[in-house]
């Protein structure tokens, strides 16, 4: 029997709803999506998209039992507790990244016809077991730089059959950038938050590989990194500033496979960097979601 009205999604962790765009990208017809997200400026985005989004609210509040038969469950669950960037990480059980265990059991209330999970992918080797574990299948890395300018490692658990790694599109950074010099080919990962526009933000940039930076100079830019860190030593925090930009909202969009201003045409600049650093890659989830067979609806 082929799907007549479209599938059921229930996206956990939806942020500006990834998601539904991936499923829109492969022309896949959504019958009812339902969105489990709490920030406002999110859900802001996603509604202006799509507004027959279902919000549900917090992922606590959400009882599987009353929902109809999902076809997809999908979700990114907080990644505080588990990323390397945090010195103490506490790891799966951290007051954010525990919040995966809603999700956990709401796969098992709900038993859809697919899953998919994604997680930080410099999570420890003790947590990517317990995901497994967990799960029931093991992750598969994949990291952004495949589909995009951005390197972005992270994990993907799913029972869709036969996901394999994406091919390599040969994107670099220099031809996503509006204007300027970059550095490398591949931008560091998108987070929520960009270094500062700063003399220290700069060095951080320089010595940990955080943030995304654009220089004015390409000399400046072709220096070895201790040569520029030896030379923003000596001068002053306001000719620093003179040395570089941050990316914009359009930049980064682009380093997530989203589509032109579609969160810079819905909230301001900051709250804009936030919300995409909160996303999924888009072309990454399309990539994986081209292996699901959504044509029958005859569960195993």
């Amino acid at each position: 029997m082929e799907y007549q009205k479209g599938i059921n999604v229930l996206s956990l962790f939806d942020g500006i709803s990834c998601t539904q765009q991936s499923l829109k990208e492969l022309n896949i017809t959504i019958k009812n999506y339902y969105s489990s997200e709490i920030d406002k400026n999110a859900i802001k985005v996603t509604q202006h998209h799509f507004p027959e989004t279902q919000q549900l609210g917090d992922i606590g509040s959400i009882c599987g039992n009353v929902l109809p038969q999902i076809d997809l469950l999908i979700g990114g669950s907080p990644c505080q507790d588990l990323s390397s960037l945090r010195k103490n990480r506490e790891g799966l059980d951290g007051d954010k990244s525990s919040l995966f265990f809603h999700a956990l059991r709401l796969l098992d209330e709900i038993k859809p016809k697919y899953f998919l999970f994604e997680n930080v992918g410099s999570m420890s080797k003790d947590d990517r077991r317990r995901f497994d574990e967990l799960l029931g299948v093991e992750g598969l890395s994949i990291n952004s730089n495949l589909v995009s300018a951005q390197n972005r490692h992270r994990i993907y658990w799913t029972n869709i059959p036969g996901v394999i790694i994406p091919q390599d599109r040969n994107i670099n950074l220099k031809n996503i950038i509006e204007s300027g010099y970059v550095d490398r080919d591949k931008s560091n990962c998108v987070l929520t938050k960009n270094v500062p526009h700063t003399k220290n933000g700069l060095i951080r940039y320089l010595s940990k590989s955080i943030g995304q930076v654009v220089f004015h100079s390409k000399p400046f830019t072709e220096l070895p990194k201790k040569e520029k860190l030896d030379r923003i030593e000596s001068i002053t925090d306001a000719e620093v500033k003179d040395l570089f930009r941050l990316f914009t909202v359009k930049e980064l969009e682009q380093l997530q496979t989203l589509p032109k201003d579609y969160v810079g045409d819905v909230l301001k600049k900051t709250p804009s960097k936030h919300a995409i650093g909160n996303g999924f890659t888009v072309e990454v989830i399309k990539h994986i979601l081209t292996y699901a067979d959504f044509n029958n609806k005859k569960y195993n």
